[in-house]
């Protein structure tokens, strides 16, 4: 046999990719911390912290605004299965924290979906996770967007509008209240 053939089975890695936006981050540089250039290697029973102590967090946001640990991720594997997940928990006392639309204070921690956006004060953050097998570690691997993750949207108005295509609103705005009025007498 050639060693080749004896060699390990080579695992695969549990990837979080991470990809963080700021509308300041241009003058302000609060991400200046946080290597996008490569892939990182983080111990199974590490939790990897995010905020501004980086005697504490492992990723640094260089803004006054961020707690000192403003919140953790554990990878951890479900109980009864061989399926591989992380949590976040919240760790700061001041700002709540949002996983897509679930709010967490202080110290509430969930399951991180596979893909969420993460988002506190200005700050947002696209978590994908991608699958591996590795118990030992998971890597993240960080990315800069230059657009905002989530865009605002400006939902129409969801009045209805008349069949003649005038806007209640416009009577509403002259002091006039609508009056109903048959087809026919137009």
């Amino acid at each position: 046999m050639t060693s080749f053939e004896e060699a390990e089975t080579e695992e695969t890695v549990t990837c979080l990719h991470l990809t963080f936006y700021h509308p300041c981050q241009e003058e302000k540089m609060m991400f200046r911390c946080l290597n996008f250039c490569k892939r990182e290697q983080v111990r199974a029973d590490e939790a990897a912290k995010f905020g501004r102590d980086s005697s504490v967090c492992r990723y640094n946001l260089m803004d006054t605004r961020v707690s000192r640990i403003q919140f953790s991720l554990q990878f951890f594997r479900k109980l009864h299965t061989s399926e591989y997940c992380f949590e976040i928990k919240n760790l700061s006392k001041k700002t709540k924290l949002t996983v897509n639309q679930t709010e967490l204070g202080h110290l509430n921690k969930i399951d991180l979906p596979w893909k969420c956006v993460i988002c506190f004060g200005d700050y947002q953050i696209l978590a994908e996770i991608q699958e591996g097998e590795s118990v030992d570690y998971f890597e993240t691997h960080l990315h800069l967007a230059e657009a905002p993750i989530l865009q605002e949207r400006c939902l129409p108005s969801l009045q209805p509008v008349p069949e003649n295509g005038i806007s209640p609103s416009l009577f509403l705005s002259q002091g006039k209240s609508p009056t109903e009025m048959d087809e026919n007498e137009l």
